[in-house]
């Protein structure tokens, strides 16, 4: 599946056979509140039956941003797909450097039919970790710039209130591939050392956020490699931000 949010993108080039998921109907800009970011199970298996999706397949997702990839990842989890779902490592990005072919052909298939059931032990509410701020084993991970993680940024604009979460440890996101232009995770043992830095230990319970979910679903799709338990805070600092009551 080629995941994005504009299909001119899919429709300019894409891996041979690959199908377009629109990532519009996974997501949406609504009013900050925990989970809101994520549209309802019913719009997202309709999403996937529209790309042909059925119970049973492994799904492999790829893009030309990884960003969209990881959302499109972490979405699949919640919706119950964990262990079904994977990412291309590089995107398209990578498989157009390795040399290997791309179409600007629609393959035809049929519509999917899949089940899908919400798992609730992944995403947690700005009071499900206003409750364990102070629990060593769980290790909150920030996965924005500088600026944005020390309130440099004045708060994105004054749409929240500047700062981060206590507690948590800053791991911009890109320090999790080689570089923009060649978005192939890191090796394990990196991988590794970066999430220990920033708290996470061995037994730890990661929980990414980030501004509004985005560049915090690459954090969770990492933690989730290294076989940390993950969860994934969608409302993120858009939500904790704003909130008079913590």
């Amino acid at each position: 599946l080629h995941a994005d949010m504009q299909k001119s993108r899919y429709e300019a080039g894409h891996i041979p056979g690959a199908r377009f998921l629109d990532l519009n109907q996974l997501v949406w800009e609504g009013e900050p509140a925990w989970g809101t970011e994520m549209r309802p199970l019913s719009e997202i298996r309709n999403a996937l039956e529209i790309a042909g999706v059925s119970m049973g397949q492994m799904i492999v997702l790829y893009s030309s941003n990884p960003l969209f990839a990881a959302r499109a990842f972490m979405t699949l989890e919640v919706s119950g797909l964990r262990g079904s779902v994977s990412m291309l490592d590089g995107g398209l990005g990578a498989w157009q450097e390795d040399g290997r072919e791309v179409s600007i052909e629609s393959p035809v298939f049929g519509r999917g039919s899949i089940v899908l059931e919400a798992q609730d032990d992944i995403l947690v509410s700005a009071d499900w970790i206003h409750q364990r701020l102070a629990d060593p084993n769980i290790a909150l991970v920030d996965a924005r710039p500088d600026d944005e993680y020390t309130g440099e940024d004045g708060g994105l604009g004054g749409t929240a209130n500047p700062g981060h979460i206590p507690g948590a440890a800053q791991m911009y996101w890109e320090e999790l591939v080689v570089s923009r232009q060649s978005p192939t995770v890191q090796g394990l043992e990196r991988l590794t050392e970066l999430y220990v830095s920033a708290g996470a230990e061995a037994g730890d319970t990661v929980v990414a956020y980030c501004m509004v979910g985005w560049r915090a679903s690459f954090t969770y799709f990492a933690a989730r490699l290294l076989g940390y338990e993950t969860k994934f805070y969608d409302g993120s600092w858009r939500d904790w931000g704003t909130r008079e009551d913590l």
